[in-house]
């Protein structure tokens, strides 16, 4: 909420510089060409949302009248808003250029040691609005970056959490299942034991009963254990587990460009299906977290005896933040693959993607 004022500020204060610049540069130029420091101050205002059309329109005015601060400031946007340096050298270029024509005119001379002065003046103007510019590029990355940072620990330190949680729910599980389970079960068999062995109807009435609550309990303590061994994970409580047709949510909602080719199998049985849905799962976690901005092509494969899933991703398109990693995904997959007698196989490819495939065979 601070920032949006202050860049308030130094719009208006960068706008009435400019003006006050153009506005000197009219009383001592023609007429002719003062209208150019009007179309560079217009270009100020236009240069956030159409940076290169703003870049002409300042050129005239930097070549004619000689106007420095509207061609620094839209050549610092253009190196702030950009990524090729081809076309932000260019661009830096073509600003030297302006500034340092004309060159010597009718009844003018220069010397060697100014023109060449005036030469490295200009190229300095140009170097320094793009240096600048891309070092407010570089700040902001590292500021995104930064908050990725601070959300990767935070999801981490969730997941710690959730893990101490998941692991004391299920010994208390195990507690509950080996102990009070036993025990219960125990007094179900005893009242058994004498509703038939007893003559006494009243007896007999109150081992019935007794029986009856032992099982309700049994019940009710294998629902708990149920409960307790599915809670402390992100998922719903005894939420059910994903299948083959949940994979096109899964993909749609992933923020990833994805090509999925080959037809999805039918008639899988269901330990297959979450092999194939959490290997796809894991791949494109993998490259929003360590490809941004690369695509992703899932294929679907099979002949006779196996079915193949591969997911490939490009190489990234922006820089990845380096984080640490135990691969633990990867070797959970690998787990998967082996209980189902299959294989699994992830690595990079050629081009500076990564490849994971999976082979599960289809009986």
């Amino acid at each position: 909420m601070t920032d949006r004022p202050r860049e308030w500020r130094i719009e208006i204060a960068v706008l009435g510089v400019a003006t006050l610049e153009a506005a000197a540069a009219a009383f001592t130029e023609l007429s002719a060409i003062a209208g150019f420091g009007v179309l560079a101050v217009l270009a100020l205002l236009l240069r956030h949302r159409w940076p290169m059309p703003a870049f002409v329109l300042v050129l005239p005015a930097l070549m004619f009248l000689d106007l420095l601060v509207p061609a620094i400031v839209v050549l610092y946007t253009v190196a702030a808003r950009f990524r090729s340096w081809w076309l932000i050298g260019g661009c830096g270029l073509v600003v030297a250029v302006c500034q340092y024509f004309p060159l010597p005119g009718p009844g003018m001379s220069f010397t060697t040691t100014e023109l060449a002065l005036n030469a490295m003046d200009s190229l300095v103007l140009a170097c320094g609005s793009i240096l600048l510019g891309r070092f407010l590029r570089t700040r902001h990355e590292l500021a995104l970056r930064l908050a990725e940072v601070k959300a990767a620990r935070a999801n981490e330190r969730q997941l710690d959490a959730q893990v101490i949680l998941t692991k004391e729910r299920n010994q208390l599980a195990r507690e509950m299942h080996d102990v009070v389970s036993h025990q219960v079960s125990l007094i179900a068999v005893q009242a058994a034991v004498v509703t038939v062995s007893t003559a006494d109807p009243t007896a007999r009435a109150a081992a019935a009963h007794i029986r009856t609550l032992s099982v309700n309990t049994l019940d009710e303590l294998r629902h708990m254990i149920n409960l307790l061994r599915a809670s402390g994970s992100p998922a719903t409580e005894l939420a059910p587990q994903p299948t083959l047709t949940e994979l096109r949510w899964l993909i749609d909602n992933s923020g990833i460009d994805t090509e999925l080719t080959g037809e999805l199998p039918t008639g899988v049985e269901a330990p297959v299906q979450r092999a194939i849905y959490r290997t796809i799962q894991e791949a494109l976690t993998n490259v929003r977290k360590h490809a941004p901005g690369a695509k992703a092509i899932i294929e679907f494969g099979h002949d006779d005896t196996d079915l193949t899933i591969t997911v490939t991703n490009t190489a990234s398109s922006r820089p990845a933040l380096a984080l640490p990693s135990a691969r633990h995904g990867l070797i959970g997959l690998q787990e998967r693959a082996a209980l189902l007698d299959g294989r699994f196989h992830a690595g990079p490819t050629a081009d500076g993607g990564f490849q994971l495939r999976l082979r599960l065979p289809l009986t």
